[in-house]
């Protein structure tokens, strides 16, 4: 009896251990567990698929003062070709559609964009489709067949940063496949950016982790696979110093560059956090159809037109996609859902000379190099700054709009007393010869 209760036991016991062992994929069980693969290549490889190489080309067109003469003389016959530069970088997919961060010099004047994955042999194609050079951050997106998706990269919380933990810097540089490099972060209490300066090291993560210059653009990771910066630069004269923008200065400037408040020539009027999931409510334009609404700060946004929006950018596209016609927006505020209805209004309804006549006092006319001020009212923020008829205005606050409904757009943000800084020139005779002098004019907006 006590031999064969003795067997059981030993059966049970053997059966314990048989279940405790690992198994691979089929469901056998393995010699022992693979000790190499830890945190750190747990997270190289949910992140290597999102890292692309940025490949640049800058056609340099050379002005020649013989070239006149070829064209005249050899016509079809004469082809000059231009020099062509070219500059590498890397950059990360943050949207399925296939929207990528990267570096603002990887891409600063490229006539062409090509961008290639470690794990595909396709090149695609991408355009820029916002830039920041204050904070060295672009924006691009993939020109991909219709329905072709991206692996995105997931987004730390802005301030969830450790001294001393372990980071992972990515990239692909020179098209020569992923390349990691693993260090610590040595330093992420920096200097808070003061508006519109341009960032530097003060401003900057600091990580050990070394950065080729082929990995700018890339991702800055921690272990958990997320994005806490964009690689930047190294430090020539030191070694061990590299730096990346922070995560919370990323998505203030995508929040800047890509502003929710206008989708496709369209007015929404509300901008949204980057980087959370939902969405949350950041800024209402009173007057917006958002605003007359009754969306408010704080808001989560939870569905447009029935369809959860995976990110800002995709929230950005439902919202587009749904001009013309009436749109459904779900919000939780609190613990209730609450449906908003509302119809996005043109950009060029609602923002024209009238807007910047009822901030600035002043009426302009679009020309060739700029705006051409019409009329000053009395008694306004123009007059008050000196403003004459026939001034010639060539930039809102640092930015050269494009057209009227650009420079309505700075303006009409501008709260009573916000000051707007407008480059501007005018003209002075000096004797036989008319001089153009340009300098900076301040207002206060009504």
């Amino acid at each position: 009896m006590k031999v064969k209760l003795l067997r059981i036991l030993r059966v049970l016991l053997l059966a314990a251990v048989l279940a405790a062992l690992p198994r691979n994929a089929w469901g056998g069980v393995t010699a022992e567990t693979d000790i190499r693969r830890d945190a750190t290549v747990e997270a190289v490889e949910q992140v290597m698929p999102s890292v692309v190489n940025i490949a640049t080309r800058n056609v340099v067109r050379v002005r020649d003062p013989m070239e006149q003469y070829f064209q005249e003389f050899f016509g079809p016959f004469w082809r000059r070709r231009p020099e062509e530069l070219y500059s590498i970088g890397s950059g990360v997919v943050i949207d399925e559609a296939g929207y990528l961060l990267t570096n603002d010099h990887v891409v600063r004047r490229a006539d062409q964009i090509a961008v290639k994955f470690s794990h595909s042999t396709n090149i695609y194609e991408a355009v820029v489709v916002a830039s920041d050079p204050a904070s060295d951050v672009a924006l691009l997106k993939i020109v991909a067949p219709p329905g072709e998706k991206f692996k995105a990269i997931k987004f730390a919380m802005e301030d969830d940063l450790l001294l001393g933990e372990t980071v992972l810097a990515l990239g692909n540089p020179f098209g020569l496949g992923g390349s990691v490099s693993r260090g610590i972060l040595s330093s992420k209490s920096r200097i808070a950016p003061k508006e519109g300066e341009r960032l530097d090291a003060r401003n900057w993560l600091q990580t050990d982790a070394p950065i080729n210059p082929g990995n700018s653009g890339g991702p800055l990771v921690n272990l958990r696979g997320e994005l806490i910066g964009i690689n930047v630069a190294v430090l020539p004269e030191a070694q061990g110093i590299g730096f990346a923008i922070p995560i919370k200065r990323v998505m203030q400037s995508l929040s800047e560059i890509f502003p929710t408040e206008y989708v496709k020539s369209y007015w929404f009027g509300a901008r949204v956090k980057v980087g959370t999931k939902p969405l949350v409510v950041t800024m209402v334009q009173p007057e917006s159809p958002a605003g007359r609404a009754g969306l408010r700060v704080g808001d989560q946004i939870l569905a447009v037109n029935g369809r959860e929006p995976k990110s800002f950018v995709d929230f950005a596209e439902l919202l587009g996609a749904a001009a013309g016609r009436t749109t459904r927006l779900t919000v939780l505020r609190g613990d209730n859902e609450v449906l908003l209805t509302f119809d996005l209004v043109p950009e060029a309804s609602a923002f024209n000379a009238q807007t910047i006549r009822r901030k600035l006092g002043i009426t302009v006319r679009p020309v060739r190099d700029g705006f051409v001020v019409t009329e000053v009212e009395a008694d306004s923020p123009a007059s008050a700054a000196g403003l004459q008829d026939g001034v010639l205005i060539t930039a809102v606050d640092g930015h050269t709009p494009s057209d009227l409904v650009e420079f309505a757009k700075l303006v009409y943000s501008k709260k009573p007393g916000d000051p707007v800084r407008l480059e501007i020139q005018m003209w002075e005779r000096r004797g036989a010869f008319a001089v153009g002098r340009f300098w900076p004019v301040q207002l206060y907006a009504r």
